[in-house]
């Protein structure tokens, strides 16, 4: 799922949701996330207006409403800033 409609803390943001069945809290996704923000997410903000400053990557272990409180669910999250056409991680 791609979220546009929400500005983040460095202007405009795009969004990358995942489900991930099985995604356990132990777990480190971290080379995953970079590489989705790589390889998937950074080639479809070409073109976007406002062009986003930022890429936020979600993993879940199920579908969830954006936003919504949800204890029980595995989820991670990774922020990226976009440098020369790169994804960049930042410290969410």
């Amino acid at each position: 799922i791609l979220i546009t409609d929400l500005a983040g803390p460095q202007g405009a943001t795009a969004r990358f949701r995942f489900v991930v069945p099985g995604l356990l809290p132990e777990e480190d996704a971290s080379a995953d996330m970079q590489a989705i923000c790589d390889s998937y997410a950074l080639p479809r903000t070409e073109g976007m207006v406002p062009a986003p400053q930022q890429i936020v990557i979600t993993f879940a272990d199920r579908a969830l409403p954006f936003g919504e409180p949800a204890p029980d669910a595995v989820q991670f999250f990774e922020a990226y800033s976009l440098q020369d056409g790169s994804c960049i991680w930042e410290l969410f």
